[in-house]
């Protein structure tokens, strides 16, 4: 998806700039070829921009800066985990009532602050080297779509960490919640710690990759308004 709307956007501005630029002159044609020009550059270094968040590029200081907070979004993770589901109340709750299974995520994702956590994601994204081209193209507003789709992966992947872990064999040993919680923050933990640096890479690119396409797109928008105005009255 977002190389379909990425590559699109880029041949267009490119064809049409080249067309422009080879035909005989009529009116309009510099007005025509500066804002090919200028969507050309804004879909193009946008591109640029997103691929640098999930991969390093030698040379380019700060490329692949998901990779680089590795360790960030797994304590994001984990703090996800232990602050939301394992609490004191839902400790009590299966203890009287669901000893004997397996605690069900699903029923309990809606005590989730998903926004506080699409704001961490956002500030993440904002004090990295690439949040001034963020925030020239619309900033914390062009991510706004994007919240949908990240709490619907971020709630899958966060059941699949959970799935994992035994807390019925945990329950059944033990009645102390701070003694319950340390054996379920170790469990995360080990389980956290099988995450590599590209596992968590892939995670936030199955979140948001794709609808990040409408940044390139965007992009060529307003590179070519800009290009427009610049060649009408400048």
């Amino acid at each position: 998806m977002l190389t379909s709307k990425s590559f699109l956007t880029n041949l267009v501005s490119a064809i049409i700039f080249t067309i422009s630029y080879l035909i005989p002159e009529f009116i309009g044609r510099n007005a025509l070829m500066m804002a090919s020009l200028f969507a050309l550059s804004g879909a193009f270094t946008n591109w640029v921009a997103i691929y640098m968040l999930f991969e390093k590029i030698p040379g380019l200081y700060g490329s692949g800066i998901i990779a680089l907070r590795f360790d960030q979004f797994k304590e994001s993770i984990r703090s996800l985990i232990m602050e939301n589901f394992f609490t004191k109340d839902n400790f009590i709750k299966v203890t009287q009532g669901a000893l004997p299974h397996t605690i069900q995520p699903e029923l309990i994702m809606d005590k989730i602050d998903f926004d506080k956590i699409f704001g961490g994601f956002i500030s993440v994204i904002k004090s990295s080297t690439y949040g001034s081209v963020f925030k020239l193209f619309g900033g914390e507003k062009a991510l706004e779509p994007l919240r949908k789709p990240f709490k619907i992966e971020f709630e899958r992947q966060a059941s699949e960490i959970l799935v994992n872990i035994d807390i019925a064999s945990v329950l059944q040993k033990e009645t102390d919640f701070e003694t319950f919680k340390t054996k379920i923050s170790a469990m995360v933990e080990t389980t956290l710690n099988e995450l590599t640096p590209q596992r968590v890479k892939e995670i936030v690119e199955e979140m948001i990759r794709m609808h990040l396409g409408w940044l390139v797109v965007w992009g060529g928008v307003f590179g070519a308004l800009i290009g427009f105005v610049s060649a009408v009255f400048f």
